[in-house]
């Protein structure tokens, strides 16, 4: 081997271990730099040794260069921003370049919310403004804008109006759309605000042969007992069909003293979609005719045989000479319907009662059984037509499975 293969080169590292060797091009050189960045260049901020950071040479603290000063500071890459110009995150997507990169990563997106159209306000008038736009028209002499025959039809938002007439007005288009359809034989006429633009319930009430008449908005607004009225409403007979308590096998609803229009409705609709043979509406209770009723139950209310105005202590014993069950719901009942025995379920008749009061307790003590329905002890009880559309769904399992 010869002499120059031999010698041994030894190299003093003055670096700090992990910082690169690589000068900043970044950084601005001083005029005596070397091309080659050894001499006269400006050192990287790395490697400055610990602990003199922002001192002058004779030791002395430059102004703005404590570390509290550069903790302010944002955090940069380089000495460049992060994201900023010449950084892969600040520049635009390339053409070709996938979604991600460069513009579009760092950019914020955003998103507005899809442009929404205002709800209609459907919000129930009180009893007392209806009657007393009734009373006004009564009143009124001028019968160009409130002839007789609207004065008629305005009596009939009233309770009093409907049971001296023996007429009710269903009220909007999924209303007067099933009247027209399901009970033809008690709808006397239709009236539409003029401009009504649904051509196809206008056709179904031409093809059904029933008379339509036009009305001002003025008029069907005060007709209206909705803040916001469709613009349609049908002028019909009161008529219903009773329950057949013969049956060998059914399930009906004995309801004791629920006020809220909006409830009743709701039990006719359960009542309706399970199957059940009727209901029974005791004194106190509101009447099925009442238009806010109507509306609830979409119109549906003359399609579940039922009966109004009855003594409910009498029909209890009437009900159970015919085998029915009478079942009361009950928080302190000790069984859930599905306890019962099979064989006293063939024929049941639930009651439930008011919304603040509940059900009369002296009906309770007459029922044959009392349930509960099983929930969180967090909860103290239910709405009324919440649950009496618990009871319905188990009733009508139970009578699937007593077929």
């Amino acid at each position: 081997m010869s002499e120059e293969q031999k010698r041994t080169v030894k190299m003093t590292l003055n670096r700090k271990f992990g910082v690169s060797e690589k000068r900043d091009e970044r950084r601005p050189r001083r005029d005596d730099a070397r091309e080659d960045g050894v001499a006269g260049e400006r050192p990287f901020r790395g490697d400055r040794p610990r602990g003199v950071h922002g001192l002058r040479e004779d030791g002395s603290r430059r102004e703005g260069e404590t570390r509290f000063d550069r903790e302010r500071r944002p955090r940069r890459f380089g000495d460049k921003p992060f994201g900023g110009r010449g950084s892969r995150f600040g520049r635009g997507r390339r053409d070709g370049e996938p979604r991600g990169f460069g513009r579009d990563a760092q950019a914020p997106v955003y998103r507005q919310r899809p442009e929404q159209k205002a709800e209609l306000v459907d919000e129930n008038i009180d009893e007392a403004t209806l009657e007393a736009r009734s009373v006004q028209a009564e009143q009124s002499a001028d019968s160009v804008s409130n002839p007789p025959w609207f004065r008629k039809l305005l009596a009939l938002t009233t309770e009093k109006g409907r049971e001296r007439e023996g007429k009710f007005l269903g009220e909007g288009v999924h209303v007067v759309e099933e009247l027209v359809s399901k009970h033809r034989e008690i709808v006397i006429a239709i009236y539409a605000v003029e401009g009504f633009e649904n051509e196809e319930l206008i056709e179904k009430i031409n093809d059904a042969d029933i008379t339509l008449h036009m009305l001002s908005a003025e008029q069907m607004k005060q007709l209206s007992s909705t803040v916001t009225p469709q613009g349609i409403i049908a002028y019909c007979r009161i008529a219903n069909t009773k329950p057949v308590y013969e049956s060998s096998r059914s399930v009906l609803t004995l309801v004791d003293a629920v006020q809220d229009p909006g409830n009743l409705g709701t039990l006719f609709r359960t009542s309706l979609g399970f199957g059940s043979d009727g209901m029974v509406l005791g004194r106190g209770t509101v009447s099925p005719f009442n238009p806010k009723v109507v509306r609830g139950s979409s119109g549906t209310f003359l399609r579940v045989p039922f009966e109004f105005d009855i003594d409910l202590i009498d029909h209890i014993n009437f009900l159970r000479s015919k085998g029915y069950t009478i079942i009361a719901t009950d928080l302190h009942a000790r069984q859930a319907l599905k306890d019962i025995p099979k064989h006293k379920l063939r024929k049941m008749a639930f009651l439930v009662g008011n919304e603040g009061a509940g059900t009369n307790q002296y009906l309770i003590e007459l029922a044959d059984e009392t349930v509960k329905i099983p929930m969180s002890s967090e909860l103290e009880s239910l709405n009324v037509s919440v649950a009496h559309g618990i009871l319905s769904y188990e009733a009508a399992q139970v009578q699937e499975e007593l077929k």
